[in-house]
């Protein structure tokens, strides 16, 4: 993965440590839309929905201007519904550069032409869905020809040399053989690849979770793999530590000690605040400091380790270090331009 070179890198730590100490969110997931044009068996968001109350592009500076995040995910649902979703991106974007800003998307509806768009509106990064490294993926998303399109579709854009896609892999009892070989694909196609854990608060179906012992071997087994594969590599851009964790999640069947609502939050749609998104809490956005008090003080869920919550679950410190060895870069950027292009 690319890093973030100097002037950017320093704007993002300064922000986020600025953040931490003021206790505003560093990273924000603004869900800009509830529909969506998969079907998928781990997710409780699936199908068409309405979106006449969806929040207006102009309507995002104010909550970017108000939370001052350092990093934005543009989700959904499925975001690419949005046919203005590029004045979204444009409105989340400001002056500065900040957010570093990140699409969550299942790619169902991108184009060639559209990532570029994407990338002109202010877009840093492509997170984007994958279950199977084959048309498995299709059956679980509920979206026939889903694979064969990414699979057309990521070496072309991958070739264009910003390196800015990242696989996401959640793991879960169904693709538990077949982590690595989703890693195999990133390689395969040019890209990243990051993992997730599996959480049956979304849907309440644990028929996903891992928690089985011989399931739990073979899941530390794939994961060693996947870290002494880290050694050697530069496209699996999970930190160690995260992965470890990702490990003792499923063995504990919980992680306590959750920040949503203060580490992290939800936009949702139309304009509310959650702590996150599986937890339906909603405030006004000038009720934020109450949400952080009537919920996150009051936290006992342990029942996710989803990518939002891994990256921040951990100290300043170590947070600081994980940003910037992983993704950022000290050097200038005739620099940093100069090594990606040798």
């Amino acid at each position: 993965m690319r890093k973030v070179p100097l002037t950017e890198s320093l704007r993002i730590i300064g922000q986020g440590v600025g953040n931490w100490f003021a206790e505003r969110p560093i990273v924000v997931s603004f869900e800009v839309t509830d529909s969506c044009t998969c079907f998928c068996k781990h997710c409780d968001h699936g199908g068409p929905r309405d979106m006449s109350q969806d929040l207006k592009p102009a309507d995002y500076r104010r909550y970017v201007e108000a939370l001052r995040p350092c990093v934005v995910q543009v989700s959904g649902g499925e975001p690419l519904m949005r046919s203005d979703l590029e004045e979204v991106v444009r409105n989340i974007k400001l002056p500065s550069g900040l957010p570093y800003t990140i699409l969550v998307s299942n790619w169902s509806l991108m184009t060639e032409e559209r990532y570029h768009a994407m990338r002109e509106a202010g877009i840093n990064q492509f997170s984007v869905s994958l279950d199977f490294p084959d048309e498995r993926h299709d059956d679980f998303r509920g979206l026939p020809g889903l694979y064969a399109h990414l699979s057309e579709l990521m070496p072309k854009l991958s070739a264009y040399g910003n390196d800015d896609i990242v696989l996401n892999n959640c793991i879960t009892l169904n693709n538990l053989p077949h982590i690595n070989e989703v890693a195999d694909k990133a390689r395969e196609w040019g890209v990243n690849v990051s993992y997730s854990a599996y959480s049956a608060r979304r849907t309440g179906c644990r028929d996903y979770f891992i928690e089985k012992p011989a399931d739990l071997n073979e899941l530390e087994k794939q994961i060693r793999r996947i870290m002494e594969r880290m050694d050697h590599s530069h496209w699996i851009v999970n930190s160690k530590t995260t992965l470890e964790a990702t490990l003792e999640y499923f063995k504990r069947r919980g992680t306590p000690g959750c920040k949503a609502g203060l580490r992290f939050l939800v936009v949702t749609s139309n304009g509310y605040l959650q702590p996150c998104s599986m937890q339906f809490h909603r405030f006004p956005l000038e009720k934020r400091s109450e949400m952080v008090e009537k919920f996150t003080q009051q936290n006992k869920c342990d029942e996710c380790y989803v990518s939002i919550r891994s990256y921040l679950d951990k100290s300043l410190p170590r947070l600081s270090y994980e940003s910037i060895s992983g993704h950022f870069s000290f050097k200038p950027r005739s620099a940093f331009e100069s090594t990606s292009q040798s």
